[in-house]
């Protein structure tokens, strides 16, 4: 017997019970914004559009680190976002720079280059699915492997590099496809990358941190292909670096906390 058939229970109770389950609508609308780049960019390379395929691809990385801090702001978190933007993340940073670069480079090389853009997209894949189960244990200071943006950035970086300079891809399939590789093995790889999420929005900060940011755009503006992808190399190598420090400090290697780490007073 169902609530509504039981005696005594009023009919007209019942809808007041149940409640509209519905979505926020401005965190979701910059995701679908960020996987509209993702296939934007598919559709792109396809048509050998490359330049536009790659920006559209730095557009969505964007859009993927608003979503998430305007819908903390706006008290709008939800389950169904977070789904939602690890959907959107496979499509823009994994299908799309995978073959993005294989329409670029990877195709003439035949069999062995899909392979380095398939690798990539599974590594994307995996990288994400850990990274929705290890949230709760893993060090906010750090990411567990290069994260699946930056990844991206690395692949599509390139890209336009080259085609900014007027190379084509069969100039460089090579690098190409190690770039392609190692950005996806680093991806599901146990090495520390820097977040940047315990820095403090709120906070005060001296002046010259705001001369610092505004030299950065400045710098970015005169030479976008060069200046971006110069920084995500860094960014891309930086972690093999902190992994190498940690070693050497005697520190844990790997950012899983199973307990409380000490705090060296030194640092």
């Amino acid at each position: 017997m169902t609530e509504q058939e039981q005696p005594g229970t009023e009919l007209t109770s019942t809808p007041a019970k149940l409640r509209r389950r519905g979505f926020y609508l401005l965190p979701n609308a910059i995701t679908i914004s960020s996987l509209f780049c993702g296939f934007y960019a598919i559709v792109m390379s396809l048509n050998l559009e490359f330049k536009q395929a790659t920006v559209a691809i730095f557009i969505s990385m964007i859009l993927d680190s608003m979503d998430g801090r305007v819908a903390r702001l706006t008290r709008t978190q939800s389950e169904f976002g977070a789904q939602l933007d690890s959907l959107a993340d496979m499509v823009a940073f994994g299908a799309a720079p995978a073959l993005v670069v294989y329409e670029w480079s990877l195709k003439g090389m035949g069999r062995i280059g899909w392979v380095s853009a398939f690798v990539f997209c599974a590594c994307a894949a995996l990288r994400l699915a850990r990274f929705n189960t290890n949230i709760a244990i893993v060090d906010k200071r750090y990411f567990q492997g290069l994260p699946s943006p930056a990844a991206a950035a690395l692949v599509a970086g390139f890209i336009w590099l080259m085609d900014d300079v007027g190379f084509s891809g069969s100039d460089f399939y090579w690098t190409s496809w190690l770039l392609t590789l190692y950005a996806g093995l680093t991806m599901v790889s146990n090495v520390p990358f820097y977040s940047f999420k315990v820095m403090n929005i709120r906070k005060s900060v001296p002046f010259i941190a705001v001369i610092l940011i505004v030299l950065i755009f400045v710098t970015i503006s005169f030479d976008p292909p060069k200046v971006l992808f110069g920084l995500f190399v860094i960014y891309g190598v930086s972690g093999y670096l902190v992994y190498l420090w940690r070693k050497i400090k005697g520190k844990p290697v790997s950012i899983v906390q199973t307990e409380v780490e000490p705090h060296d007073e030194k640092e």
